[in-house]
């Protein structure tokens, strides 16, 4: 597991590295103008309507097909896994042609703010980029298909075509027309289940013909992904009260939280998301097997990993949030405005990645259990907590209270998940996650102390100033934490050392 780990671990820095690329590309050519939001939303609309339709079924695949390979055999597991691709292939018809019905509707809801001209941008690109709910439905499925039969390295690189057309796009974008834009995320939509054919091929999949939505198998996969699909549509709600807020805020106001967005959540990406993707299988053959006492155990190395590892990387974010958004986004049609709105935005989200990394665990963690109700509890809670901060906090801050709001229910949400799973499977060692919190903590505070001081010796526009300041950073944390007694690190040390 852990060397499956790494190697993904390398892959989605390399990705991420090409995804900020594509953020720098669309910010250079675009900065945060009523271009860019109108596109942003185009994007945003499919993935809500994806995320209503297909997450929920999705999530509930990996348990429900471990479940049916493990009693009924592999015959049985791939019969299913068709007649959940070609139930969903139909519901994404009826998506697409409501969406291309209601196109005008669809996007006043979202961006409520938006003048007639970005308006009829936002339209003209979400009539395109809502025909990419059909690949991201079969990608979801086939994702979670692959992960499955233990193949993750082809998932995790699905990000390089998709990333490679869009940029190319944007490019062409500028030269030409911005609907290109649209068709070219299209286009990457598509990329990404082209890649993945292969891999498919060569994992006991044929496609057939199947379609029984009566099926037994799909019936108590619904159990499991109704409560997802609710508490999905709950978060999608607030996706939408997130921007239409923000398109009444300022012309470009949903560029910047996007700008900021994709740079907290590359800390999650790369830290859990790879450990997500190699411990749900895992975890869910636990619970199909009844094995809770392994199962609180891979949950427990799962946790104290991810502290040791975001929370530092909060501390380096919240402390570097101006510096970073600098060097990353400043330039072309990038402007100060953009620039302090984005970094302002980056801070505050911050607060929240600790939150919004424990979260994708533990909702994993219940899926694992075939329980989505509790994260749909939990979700809708979370989601009522955002939107009543959200109103109340962008009357005061602006883009910024957008950003807090997301935070503090993030954090609220994880504490009660917590206490839920608790209840659920009994004694989590919660004590001993809280020694490792608190020794990490530390550890992390005397880091940005040590960096902080670096990065002011140096001087503080430079931009090669705030990389000897991370370097430091990451040296000083990586000595004082070794010399702590925490076992992941320990366990960590040895193997390296077992390895030379």
């Amino acid at each position: 597991m852990k060397k499956t780990a790494f190697i993904l671990g390398i892959i989605i820095i390399i990705s991420k590295t090409v995804g900020f690329l594509r953020e720098v590309t669309l910010s250079y050519f675009y900065g945060a103008s009523y271009i860019s939001d109108a596109y942003l939303i185009s994007l945003s609309i499919p993935g809500v309507l994806f995320g209503l339709l297909a997450t929920g079924v999705a999530t509930g695949y990996i348990p429900m097909y471990t479940s049916i390979e493990e009693k009924h055999g592999l015959k049985e597991a791939n019969r299913y896994t068709n007649n959940i691709v070609n139930i969903l292939l139909l519901i994404s018809v009826i998506a697409v042609l409501i969406g291309l019905i209601f196109t005008r509707s669809l996007v006043t809801i979202f961006a409520s703010g938006f003048t007639a001209e970005t308006m009829q941008l936002a339209i003209n690109f979400t009539r395109i980029t809502l025909f990419g709910i059909f690949f991201m439905s079969l990608t979801t499925i086939f994702n979670g298909f692959l992960e499955i039969k233990g193949k993750f390295i082809v998932p995790a690189l699905m990000g390089f075509p998709l990333n490679a057309i869009i940029i190319a796009s944007i490019f062409i974008s500028a030269k030409t027309s911005p609907l290109i834009l649209a068709i070219g995320s299209l286009i990457a939509f598509s990329s990404q289940l082209i890649f993945m054919i292969p891999s498919i091929k060569n994992s006991d999949y044929k496609y057939k013909r199947v379609f029984k939505i009566n099926d037994e198998h799909v019936k108590k996969m619904a159990i499991i992904a109704l409560p997802i699909i609710i508490g999905t549509s709950v978060n999608e709600i607030n996706i939408i009260v997130d921007k239409t807020i923000a398109s009444n805020l300022s012309v470009g106001a949903i560029s910047t939280l996007n700008y900021a967005k994709i740079l907290s959540d590359s800390i999650v990406a790369l830290f859990v998301a790879t450990l997500v993707k190699v411990i749900y299988p895992t975890i869910s053959r636990m619970a199909a097997k009844g094995n809770i006492k392994g199962l609180k155990t891979t949950v427990e190395e799962a946790i104290n990993s991810i502290v040791i590892l975001i929370i530092p990387a909060t501390v380096g974010l919240m402390l570097y949030s101006y510096p970073i958004t600098r060097l990353i986004y400043a330039r072309g049609a990038f402007s100060n405005a953009a620039l302090d709105m984005t970094s302002g935005a980056l801070f505050y989200y911050s607060l929240g990645i600790f939150g919004y990394a424990m979260r994708h665990v533990l909702f994993n963690v219940f899926y694992a259990m075939q329980d989505s109700k509790t994260p749909m509890i939990n979700g809708s809670i979370a989601v009522i907590l955002n939107i009543i901060l959200n109103i109340i906090l962008s009357r005061v801050m602006g883009v910024n209270g957008l950003a807090l709001a997301t935070s503090i229910s993030a954090l609220v949400s994880v504490l009660l998940l917590f206490i839920s799973l608790r209840i659920k499977i009994g004694y989590l060692g919660l004590k001993k996650l809280s020694y490792t919190f608190i020794k990490v903590l530390t550890a992390s505070a005397f880091m940005g102390l040590i960096s902080r001081l670096t990065y002011y010796i140096f001087g503080v526009e430079s931009n090669l100033s705030l990389l000897l300041a991370v370097i430091v950073g990451v040296l000083s944390y990586t000595i004082i934490v070794y010399n702590m007694n925490i076992r992941e690190v320990d366990n960590l040390v040895k193997g390296f050392k077992n390895k030379f």
